[in-house]
């Protein structure tokens, strides 16, 4: 949640901050603002909305510093408007910070910070900081945020300036922030995508640490004062990778990307028919799996388990994140946790992991993002290689985590001994092909959806495998274009949802030539028989389902295994093109942001 970017250099600063705002907007759009320092005085702009509303205010170009910082937002405490926006100052407009993240015991600093006389005058739990920072401010900003984060309770991802000091303080718990070391100039974001423009070379902060940064120089500490040594990492993404490369939006780029993304995580992983994995514990200790994840990623961890349950023959929990460690769950050293995250910093699931590591459970991380939170707290990992994903609605990470569960668990059948069926390594092989040819048929899908996209309610309906892929295209849908759609495993329809079946209601029955088929079919005549408006994703050829459904969507027949990803390509493009079609803003819909930092 939230995107946040410093400066500290020669250069000016603010197209440097509106640049690295625009590149980190997916994070938030409910406000954005700038400070930058000029001649020992705070300027502070701010405007509710998008970016772009931002840039258009004149004053903007009035301010030349070379030392500031900048956030786009995705509220939390307090309505989205210009007093609630960031940065926020303390009242003797001295200190300003930008924070990502919730403040747990914020009532109990406002009341403090108010009784002792502090005008605190917005909604947000944010600005106490500010002003707690000011309270032990004495002349050195590092030792005052030292001091101020002791009686902070909560999660934060925070930077801070002072008007008279050129230097830029951040530190972090629990969300993400990144350095970036550049040639006299030194950056700060929470996503490395607001830096590749101006450099490779960053350093990845972890929980409670604090950095000090000044145009030539860096240093790191704990949030106790020990200084650290950190390794420097090198960002591989290009910027090339990060333009919509003639696409209307990030999302049907990404979309458009599968196939690439699929070749990209199978490259070097399956080879002389076997699967090789880099996992540095033995999996024979193994009992129980738990997959932990949210959202897009817990809609793979449904298919995983299907994977791992059938070929490795291990018991398999499926928990959404944010609720696992809750239920105290029964985890111990023969318990492996695998945590599922394209950005590697969903709150929930790091505190997940967490608690597994707390019941000594072995873990393991999939992960889209080199160096994230995630991957640093995990035993091992397996890292997607997908690119970056800069639509806010998950395509390509989807079916990459897919990809990854498949070859997890073919690796943990290799660790037991067991045969691989080479008929599922060539399907792997040919995956990305067949994507393409799915992919060939979007003018076919987006007829379809130009006929359905005024429809206000929509079911989703498959079995086995396809559940969950029924799942995520209804989520797809709802997210980018706001229409209510709902995701059922076929035979349920029947316990509830066949009451709200008319003709003015679409079902979207995913039915692959596979064991459910009959069963699939049989659920199809029941919504026909009650003038639903069927549209099917169906194998080429299949004649029968082509005379029941209205809208048909033929996607090329595969193993049962590799079928969820192949279906999930063409529900993907009729979510783009319903919400394309309704003038939605597709890469930043409304209330939802990318990488969710925040319980």
């Amino acid at each position: 949640m939230c995107g946040i970017i410093g400066y500290v250099g020669e250069k000016e600063a603010v197209p440097i901050l509106i640049k690295g705002l625009e590149t980190l907007e997916y994070r938030g759009y409910d406000s954005a603002g700038v400070c930058v320092s000029v001649s020992e005085e705070l300027n502070v702009i701010k405007k509710k909305g998008k970016i772009a509303e931002l840039k258009q205010l004149p004053e903007l170009s009035q301010i030349n510093g070379n030392v500031g910082i900048a956030h786009t937002r995705w509220a939390t405490h307090g309505e989205p408007n210009e007093i609630n926006a960031h940065p926020h100052t303390d009242s003797k407009k001295e200190i300003a910070i930008v924070h990502n993240g919730i403040i747990e015991n914020y009532y109990t600093l406002k009341k403090l910070l108010e009784d002792e006389g502090y005008n605190i005058v917005s909604e947000t739990d944010s600005e106490i900081i500010a002003h707690l920072i000011s309270k032990f401010y004495s002349g050195n900003l590092e030792e005052a945020t030292m001091k101020a984060l002791h009686f902070v309770e909560g999660a934060f991802g925070l930077v801070i300036m002072h008007s008279r000091e050129r230097k830029i303080v951040a530190a972090r718990k629990g969300s993400p922030l990144v350095i970036g070391i550049g040639n006299g100039e030194m950056f700060v974001a929470s996503d490395i995508t607001a830096l590749m423009e101006h450099t490779k070379r960053v350093i990845y902060l972890n929980d409670d640490e604090i950095a000090t940064l000044t145009p030539n120089n860096y240093s790191i500490k704990t949030l106790d004062g020990k200084e650290i040594d950190k390794n420097i990492d090198e960002i591989k993404w290009t910027v090339d990778q990060m333009e919509k490369g003639g696409f209307k939006h990030f999302m049907l780029k990404e979309i458009f990307e599968q196939p690439e993304s699929i070749r990209n995580i199978l490259r070097g992983r399956v080879k002389d028919n076997s699967v090789n994995l880099t996992l540095d514990f033995d999996f024979k200790e193994i009992e129980k799996i738990v997959l932990v994840a949210c959202g897009t990623s817990w809609h793979s961890a449904l298919i995983g388990k299907h994977f791992i349950e059938k070929l490795v023959r291990i018991p398999v929990e499926v928990d959404y994140a944010s609720e696992f460690r809750y239920r105290d769950p029964l985890l111990d050293e023969k318990s492996l946790v695998v945590a599922i995250s394209q950005s590697g910093e969903t709150a929930d699931t790091l505190a997940a992991i967490k608690e597994a590591k707390k019941k000594k459970a072995k873990t393991i991380g999939i992960v889209n993002v080199v160096g994230s939170s995630i991957t640093r707290e995990v035993s091992s990992g397996i890292y997607l290689h997908a690119g970056p994903e800069i639509g806010v609605a998950s395509t390509k990470a989807f079916t990459s985590q897919v990809v990854a569960l498949l070859l997890l668990s073919l690796y943990l059948r290799k660790e037991k001994n067991l045969s691989i069926d080479k008929e599922i390594l060539d399907g792997l092989e040919s995956l990305p092909e067949m994507i393409e040819k799915v992919l060939d048929s979007s003018e076919e899908i987006k007829k379809i959806a130009e006929k359905l996209k005024d429809k206000k309610n929509f079911l989703y309906l498959g079995r086995g495998l396809n559940f969950p892929t029924a799942l995520e295209g209804a989520l797809k849908l709802k997210e980018i274009s706001y229409i209510h759609a709902e995701g059922y495993p076929a035979a349920e329809m029947k316990h509830g949802p066949i009451a709200l079946i008319d003709d003015d209601m679409p079902v979207v029955f995913v039915c692959p030539k596979d064991d459910t088929y009959k069963k699939i079919m049989s659920n199809m005549e029941e919504v026909k028989a009650r003038k639903g408006n069927i549209v099917a994703v169906i194998n080429e050829k299949d004649d029968k389902i082509s005379e029941l459904a209205e809208h048909v969507i033929e996607v090329p027949k595969t193993s049962e295994l590799l079928s969820p990803i192949v279906n999930s390509i063409p529900l993907q493009l009729f979510a783009y093109y319903i919400a394309d079609f309704k003038g939605c803003d597709i890469d930043k819909p409304r209330n939802l942001a990318k990488s969710v930092t925040v319980e």
